[in-house]
This record gives structure tokens, C-alpha cells and sequence, in this order.
């Protein structure tokens, strides 16, 4: 479908009744009215009607569109004879560019780089992360519709589609950030939108250090197990930062080697050149024709990968992550869902068993002790900061027990005055027993990189 054929549905889309998803609601919403939105429906009108199919690209955005929409808008607001500000016809400038090529109300937190994620609860609602902390925001929508249109804008290019029949959806924007979406009936407050920004230009392992979520002689050691050929879980809870790590830890593969990705939205953003990018796919309206994670990690074993990045375990695909690791693929990496390192084990556990492999639990924890070598503790801290609070060794088994060892730590020391929250990065004093490994490698470490500073 056309941009063109877009906005002409949704001009004949806002003229019938948008109030069936509003009854549903069982939550009181304050409307918030637009002073402008009677002429802005109007010139949103003309501006559609003046466009020309031939002259528009699907999802492209140029500067001679917005010139043209510009010069309509302005044409427009001369025939409607309304005294403005020149502040007002900016604005109303600005919104019908962005509802006309962009995604409406939020491309204005799309664009700005202090927001970290955008959080649509229905028309009325719209929260954002910024620095950390979540905040509600000044933006709303004018109905239901409106947010709809927003999330068929996200979602059509990608060939997916929401609707009663399908009511949630995962997408991505053109700039790789991660899109949820959920509607009525299953979202009683109206359409819902997640939206994880991520940079245009991907964080280095530089950026992390100035942000303070590792210090340099971390950063240091977990290069040198990328280097190494060490398989890396990175373990963490929602918004913790484990996405951004595990791009900062795919960043350290040697570039002559060839690196198969696999992510549920594509999100990685790696820099070689030798890179193969696997998405899973939705089951279709018939519920038939889906690809999943496992699949996928099947399939890749096939592709001669040198490394095989997973963005995400969290089924029975991790059995099959773990037999590649077994099997000669060293130097994967994934991330999984967990709240310490030891936690992260029984969750390699549980998704093992959700395989449907009726297995006795201690080969299932030789199968992990012997695949995973280093756990990267991922955490959001209460004030937002996000922090490495562990690098953890997988020391092997004592009888039932997989054994682990901090190598590094991040130990809290309280808050200071604005609630930032203090602290530091401390080597726990233990040699990891892979050390032996990094040294045949080839890698050199500085003598004293494991020597423990009073906890």
C-alpha cells in the first residue's frame, strides 16, 4: 500500500464510528483538547488531496515532500482566513508533516536523542524514559484511531499486521528500535505502543565506560574472552541494558570471521562486513508458516558460522544454543532474562526442559557447565543508572552443583543527596581457570587486571 492510499484510508477511516475500543475501556481517561484540531483535520484534508501518487515512495521521507506539504499547509491556513501566531502555523506546520510521512504525535520523542523509550497508553496517555527515569509527557492523540493509524504506519512496511484477529505485534522502526504493540480487546486502556529507542550510531564499549555501567579493566577482560572464543550469556531484567551489551561484545569479534545473528526484531547493529541477519516470522492468519527462534539457531548451524549471536533465549531454543556451544561453535553469544547469575542457571534449566527433552536435570547442568563460560550481570539500578554488577565464571560441577566464581563485582556504597546511587567496581582477587585459554590464545592481560582491592 502507497503512502498515498494510506492517508486517503485514513481520511474515510476518521468519518466513521471510532468509539467501539473506547467502550471497552473500564478506566476514566481526562480528554485533552486540541485548540487546532477542527483546521488541522482540514488542512490534513487538502494536504492528502494535493499530493501526488507518482511523486511518493513507500515510508520515504525527502525534503521535497516536506517542502511541498510545507507549501500546502501554508496554502491551506491562507484559504481558511484564521488568525494565527507564527508560533501556531508552525506548529500546525510541523504536526501535519509528521502525521503525514512521520508517526504522528510521538515523532517528535522519536527524534529527540535525550528519550530512551516512549510508552503509549492509549490516546491520552504517553509516558518517556529519559536519562532513566519515566515521565509523562505532554503529547496525547485525538482518539483510538489515531493511535492505530500509528501503529499500521510501524507495522505495514514490515508486512505485518494487527488487528481483533491478531492483536499484538512486534516490529521494528527504520532505525532498528524495538516496537510492541497491543490493541483492544486485550488492551483495555486503547491501543498501546512500547517503542525502545536504539542510537543511530550503536554505543562502543568507550561510551559504556563514560556512562559507568563497566570500568576499563572489565572492558579490558570481557574483550579479551570475545577475543578468546568464550561463550558469553549476558543475564539481566527488562530495560537493563542487555541488547546494548551484547552489541558491545559482538563489536569485539575479529572482523575475517563470519557472525550469524538471530533476534525476534532485529535490533544488533555490528559492525563487520561478514555479518548474516536471521528475523523470526509470525505465524500467519491461519496460524500456520511461523519461524522461530529455535529454528532459526537450527538453521544457522548450517551456515558455517564462525559465531552465532542470539539476541534472546527464552525457550527451548536454549538446548539448542547450548549443543552448538558443545559443539565446536565456541565464542556464541546470547542474552536471557534473569536477576543474578545464579538465577540465569536455572533459567538455562527451565528452557532446556521447555525443549520438551525428557532429560535428568544433572545433564542439563553439565550441558550448561561445560557450554557457558562467563554470565555478564546486567542491572537498572533505582536511579536508572545501569550498571555490570557481575562477571561471573562458570567454574564447572561439585556433584550436583554448577560452580560459579565472581571475577569482577559492582559494590554499592548508598546514594548521595540527589538519589544517584554510589559505588564501584571491584576485582574480587580470583584468576578465572579459563585464564589459561586467554593466554593460548594469544591474549595478553596486564599481570595485575585480577588483583583484589579491599570489599
Amino acid at each position: 500500500m502507497s503512502l498515498l492510499q494510506r492517508l486517503e484510508k485514513e481520511k474515510a477511516v476518521e468519518k466513521t464510528d471510532t468509539g467501539s475500543a473506547s467502550k471497552m475501556r473500564k478506566t476514566v481517561q481526562v480528554e485533552k483538547k486540541d485548540p487546532f484540531e477542527e483546521i488541522k483535520k482540514k488542512i490534513f484534508d487538502k494536504v492528502v488531496d494535493g499530493i501526488d501518487p507518482d511523486e511518493v515512495d513507500e515510508g520515504e521521507e525527502s525534503p521535497e515532500l516536506e517542502k511541498k506539504i510545507t507549501a500546502l499547509v501554508e496554502k491551506a491556513l491562507a484559504e481558511e482566513s484564521i488568525p494565527l501566531s507564527r508560533n501556531d502555523k508552525q506548529k500546525i506546520t510541523s504536526e501535519i508533516i509528521a502525521e503525514t510521512i512521520g508517526f504522528g504525535p510521538i515523532n517528535g520523542l522519536l527524534q529527540n536523542r535525550d528519550v530512551s523509550e516512549i510508552m503509549v497508553n492509549g490516546p491520552n496517555q504517553v509516558y518517556v524514559e529519559q536519562k532513566g527515569k519515566l515521565m509523562l509527557s505532554n503529547i496525547s492523540f485525538r482518539d483510538d484511531q489515531h493511535v492505530m493509524h500509528v501503529i499500521e504506519k510501524i507495522v505495514a512496511p514490515l508486512g505485518r499486521r494487527i488487528d481483533e484477529s491478531s492483536p499484538m505485534v512486534d516490529a521494528r522502526l527504520p532505525d532498528g528500535s524495538r516496537v510492541n504493540a497491543i490493541i483492544p480487546p486485550l488492551a483495555l486502556n486503547g491501543p498501546t505502543i512500547t517503542i525502545r529507542k536504539f542510537s543511530e550510531k550503536p554505543l562502543t564499549v568507550k561510551d559504556l565506560i563514560n556512562f559507568n555501567t563497566l570500568d576499563p579493566n572489565m572492558a579490558m577482560f570481557i574483550k579479551a574472552c570475545v577475543e578468546a572464543r568464550l561463550n558469553i550469556v549476558v543475564s539481566g531484567g527488562t530495560g537493563s541494558g542487555k541488547t546494548t551489551t551484547l552489541n558491545v561484545l559482538s563489536s569485539f569479534i575479529p572482523s575475517d570471521e563470519r557472525i550469524v545473528t538471530i533476534e525476534d526484531a532485529a535490533e544488533l547493529q555490528l559492525g563487520q562486513e561478514h555479518v548474516i541477519r536471521l528475523e523470526t516470522r509470525p505465524a500467519n492468519i491461519e496460524g500456520k508458516g511461523a519461524i522461530t527462534i529455535r529454528d532459526l539457531v537450527k538453521n544457522s548451524l548450517r551456515m558455517r558460522p564462525d559465531r552465532v549471536v542470539v539476541g534472546e533465549v527464552r525457550g527451548g531454543e536454549a538446548l539448542d544454543m547450548l549443543q552448538a556451544m558443545n559443539t565446536g561453535h565456541d565464542g556464541s553469544l546470547t542474552t536471557g532474562h534473569a536477576n543474578t547469575p545464579r538465577d540465569m542457571l536455572a533459567r538455562l534449566e527451565t528452557m532446556v526442559l521447555m525443549a520438551g527433552m525428557d532429560l535428568p536435570v544433572r545433564a542439563i547442568r553439565e550441558q550448561i557447565s561445560s557450554a557457558v563460560d562467563l554470565i555478564i550481570q546486567q542491572s537498572r539500578l533505582k536511579d536508572g543508572s545501569r550498571k555490570i554488577t557481575h562477571i561471573t565464571e562458570v567454574a564447572g560441577m561439585e556433584g550436583e552443583v554448577i560452580t560459579l566464581q565472581d571475577i569482577f563485582i559492582y559494590k554499592q556504597r548508598g546514594k548521595d543527596d540527589k538519589g544517584k546511587v554510589l559505588g564501584e567496581f571491584i576485582a574480587t582477587g580470583i584468576k578465572p581457570k579459563f585464564f589459561e585459554k586467554l593466554e593460548n590464545s594469544g591474549v595478553k592481560l596486564p599481570s595485575d587486571l585480577f588483583l583484589s582491592r579491599k570489599i
